[in-house]
């Protein structure tokens, strides 16, 4: 493979582009900065075939149109490590998800890696070769970029192709590669990705222990942070802490005073939007209340046993695969067929490779309850 190539000029795209449509498969990372903006900004796209490394900068003032459409080309597999976070920012900058996909991360754990295992990790694991993370805390908004950011993000995705053709000759040798299509595939999912503002209250802890009027106010003040955030372009808590929000969700102010005098709350916050919280307080008070909180039910005897029993079937076929645990199923997806959260056919342990695999079991076991 060439020596990596930053681009950040028209026709160096032009050609970069050139180049990478001549490959079948395409190792593809992002790096991104979030720490300032509720949006992920895109920083650099870097994009590997057999031949050549390639660091696009988004931040050039170049037009990516014609790179998006690549990474949509359904003809071209797009290899990546532990997709999801870069698979939301491409969305988010051009459009759609890219695909069709394979995410090293999810391959290596259906071959009996830690469930989460990192790049670095999993390159001097199977490769052999050792990858220099210092710069994971940098910021890749500024220019130019160092030749060590440009080493690192080049790194990431050198060996990627190398993982692909490895990792997926040894799922082919277990029948395990059809596993691995069904898995990437619901990584395309746009919905994945996608922000409710109605929903940000279910981010909230502890909401379940407020009284219903406070958690009225609590959940409309969520979905105006989140609005907010959306509209600005920041991170939600920059709009509102989570102290603050508790904090007018319990007292319940009606005055710009009484709101003054909540302490974690920025006088800056009740200048600007001092109004604007009164009057979506005082909606809140006089709206029709949401659906109140569906407050769990504690499982009985029979159910935690049952789930035990669950887990332990989990367990005992993922020992028998080489697998972690998790990768078949979580505690979680568990107790909810055992308690009765989520009906047997609705659970996604009952779909795809994890029925056949360990799902069928599960229903044998739930089929003898008394």
């Amino acid at each position: 493979m060439r020596e990596a190539k930053l681009i950040h000029d028209a026709g160096e795209l032009d050609a970069a582009l050139f180049r990478l449509r001549g490959a079948d498969r395409l190792a593809l990372d992002t790096e991104f900065m979030r720490e300032r903006t509720y949006h992920p900004q895109l920083c650099l796209v870097q994009l590997a075939t057999e031949t050549d490394c390639l660091l696009i900068d988004p931040l050039a003032a170049l037009d990516l149109a014609p790179l998006y459409e690549l990474l949509q080309d359904r003809t071209k597999l797009k290899i990546l490590h532990a997709a999801r976070q870069d698979l939301e920012v491409l969305q988010l900058a051009g459009g759609a998800v890219p695909g069709p996909l394979f995410d090293t991360q999810v391959a290596a754990a259906m071959l009996g890696f830690p469930a989460q295992v990192g790049y670095a990790e999993l390159v001097a694991r199977q490769l052999g070769h050792s990858i220099d993370k210092g710069q994971t805390r940098t910021d890749w908004s500024k220019r130019p970029l160092t030749a060590a950011q440009l080493a690192y993000a080049a790194d990431d995705v050198r060996h990627l192709l190398v993982l692909h053709s490895e990792l997926q000759a040894a799922l082919a040798a277990q029948g395990r590669a059809g596993w691995i299509e069904q898995e990437t595939a619901t990584l395309e999912n746009p919905a994945l990705y996608r922000t409710d503002p109605a929903a940000a209250w279910k981010r909230l802890k502890g909401l379940n222990r407020l009284r219903p009027a406070e958690q009225v106010a609590a959940r409309a003040l969520a979905d105006w942070r989140e609005r907010r955030a959306l509209e600005s372009d920041r991170p939600r808590t920059w709009i509102l802490s989570d102290e603050a929000l508790y904090a007018i969700a319990t007292r319940a102010p009606a005055t710009s005073a009484a709101l003054e005098a909540i302490d974690s709350l920025p006088a800056g916050i009740v200048r600007r939007r001092g109004e604007e919280l009164l009057e979506l307080l005082r909606a809140a008070r006089e709206g029709e209340p949401p659906a109140p909180l569906e407050v769990p039910r504690k499982p009985t005897n029979e159910e935690q046993a049952l789930a035990a029993e669950l887990l332990t079937v989990v367990r005992d076929q993922a020992t028998t695969l080489g697998l972690a645990a998790e990768v078949l199923a979580t505690r979680k997806e568990v107790e909810a067929i055992a308690y009765g959260s989520v009906a047997p056919e609705q659970s996604p342990l009952l779909r795809g490779w994890r029925r056949e695999v360990v799902g069928t079991k599960l229903l044998e076991r739930l089929e003898r309850r008394p």
